[in-house]
């Protein structure tokens, strides 16, 4: 019966850009999973029925992205389905996508370096939420004026880092002229308590008067080193070793005439 059914344990949320997941413990034997949304203010949602995995994508039922749900992760039987008896479940921490939803990587799409200005263009995250017409809605579409994001840059080789805020999708900032800059975007919700700053974007560097000690390091310098030594000691030792063997042949030639006239 249902009492003997394990309940669903380790329920846990995992959210980025609003794509959702809802993942627990531990695999089932000889039952199902089942999982139910329920939302403060919205009917109950169905998702994953009669699963034999530890995950299920809740995304489409969490639309309303302000909306607190909390899961409940029923553990069931095929032979008991049309039994009233209410199976066992779990019940999961609650979730508010709005305010939990990880920020994703911003996307660099066009930076340039040119005299004392830096500048860099980037793209919001997608969210898997759809416009009517059919296009994604970005994360910037439903956070609006809540979503702001940093540049962090720094001077090439250098620790001291700096960084500007902006709401629209560039930045430019005064750098020094002739000098390489590294950087990276971050979105944060300046008004959340947890899950503030989004995962960084990938670090870029200009290359503006980049000397090829900058763009190959050190390392290289030390086997182009390791190779001209190696050349001069082949250039030295090779004359003498075959200068060597050249006298050896003549010395054992004049033994074979030697040996030769003596018979």
């Amino acid at each position: 019966g249902y009492e003997d059914l394990p309940k669903a344990v380790n329920i846990t949320w995992s959210s980025i850009n609003f794509k959702t997941i809802l993942q627990w413990q531990p695999k089932p034997s000889g039952y199902f999973y089942t999982v139910e949304i329920h939302g403060r203010t919205s009917d109950v949602k169905r998702k994953c029925i009669l699963t034999s995995e530890t995950e299920c994508d809740v995304t489409d039922v969490l639309r309303n992205v302000k909306e607190t749900y909390t899961a409940h992760i029923l553990s069931v039987k095929l032979a008991e389905m049309d039994n009233f008896e209410e199976p066992p479940y779990a019940v999961s921490e609650k979730f508010t996508p709005y305010s939990q939803t990880v920020i994703g990587k911003p996307e660099i799409k066009d930076y340039s370096q040119k005299d004392s200005k830096l500048n860099v263009v980037f793209k919001d995250p997608l969210t898997p939420y759809v416009f009517p017409n059919g296009s994604f809605q970005s994360i910037q579409d439903i956070f609006q004026h809540d979503l702001e994001y940093k540049l962090y840059y720094w001077k090439d080789q250098s620790s001291g880092k700096k960084d500007v805020t902006t709401r629209s999708h560039n930045f430019e900032v005064s750098v020094d002229s002739g000098k390489n800059y590294c950087f990276y975007v971050q979105g944060i919700i300046p008004s959340r308590r947890e899950n503030r700053n989004g995962q960084e974007s990938t670090v870029l560097c200009t290359s503006v008067g980049r000397s090829i000690l900058d763009e190959y390091g050190t390392e290289v310098f030390i086997i182009l080193g390791v190779i001209a030594v190696a050349v001069i000691i082949l250039a030295i030792v090779l004359p003498v070793v075959l200068c060597k063997r050249k006298k050896a042949k003549k010395a054992r030639a004049v033994r074979e005439k030697e040996l030769l006239n003596g018979v």
